[in-house]
């Protein structure tokens, strides 16, 4: 069974740095797929945060840029999320996603609270 696991999470003043871990088990086929982080705020909807292809490019949300880096680990089944200079309106639940066609995986989340 495949299955996707956040880590990393946690309470952080303004300004300061975590890195998030999404650990994928049950599979052979991690690095065949893109891999998205997404979040959801308290009364918000689930966004869309960063994208890594296949082949390495990647892609951020406007409010993350120069800020979030997306990253993965073929050979560990493991993506990351580098996030610095945290702002309060960062504060969500992340979770990490992967497509493989009809079939959407999902992790458990992992929250993020900035405050001061």
């Amino acid at each position: 069974q495949v299955q996707f696991v956040e880590s990393g999470g946690g309470l952080v003043q303004p300004g300061e740095s975590l890195r998030l871990s999404c650990a994928a088990s049950g599979t052979i086929s991690f690095n065949l797929y893109s891999l998205n982080w997404y979040r959801q705020a308290p009364g918000k909807q689930r966004e869309l945060v960063a994208t890594i292809f296949v082949d390495g490019s990647t892609n951020y949300a406007d409010s993350v840029k120069g800020r979030f880096t997306i990253s993965r680990d073929n050979v560990k089944d493991t993506a990351y999320l580098q996030m610095n200079t945290l702002k309060p309106e960062d504060t969500a639940v992340y979770y990490c996603n992967q497509r493989r066609g009809s079939l959407d995986y999902w992790g458990q989340g992992t929250l993020v609270t900035v405050s001061s």
